[in-house]
């Protein structure tokens, strides 16, 4: 199934909003305004916390755990790379592939797609599409992408400054 993701732009703080295909509301993401360290909460329909990302400090690369229903399923960490980011995903048995920094890359698990992400081009603020597979992947396929998604944010805003 498709959902997509767009982040509203000039936004205080990490606010978006996750569709269907039919354009539906499915997940809310908004991330903590004051904290020590990147916090992100997603929300379902209902406004139920489904999904908890929270940056690991003081580690020498960026490192985020995540956490479904008070439950930690995941930690992602950004590995020492020279030529292209690479992510290792610890909990299930998952690797990213493909383009990373122009947001067009797959997770596999072993030889199965689990998930494909592109970025739609030419839109207002930063729009993407992903596909996921298997619907039951879903929330940990988002948890992932949203935590990849924000170490390529903050390092560009770190090389900007």
């Amino acid at each position: 199934m498709k959902y997509y993701i767009k982040q509203q732009v000039f936004s205080w703080r990490d606010r978006f909003t996750v569709k269907d295909e039919k354009g539906k509301d499915v997940y809310f993401v908004e991330g903590e305004l004051f904290s020590w360290g990147k916090k992100i909460d997603v929300a379902d329909a209902s406004g139920n916390v489904v999904l908890h990302i929270k940056q690991n400090l003081w580690n020498w690369l960026p490192n985020y755990t995540l956490f479904m229903h008070g439950h930690e399923v995941a930690t992602v960490k950004k590995e020492l790379s020279f030529l292209k980011p690479r992510y290792s995903i610890f909990g299930p048995d998952w690797e990213v592939e493909g383009n990373i920094w122009e947001h067009d890359y797959q997770i596999w698990e072993n030889d199965a797609l689990v998930a494909t992400i592109t970025k739609e081009w030419f839109t207002w603020g930063d729009s993407y599409e992903l596909d996921i597979e298997d619907d039951s992947n879903m929330l940990l396929a988002l948890g992932i992408i949203i935590t990849i998604d924000c170490v390529i944010a903050t390092q560009q805003a770190a090389s900007s400054s």
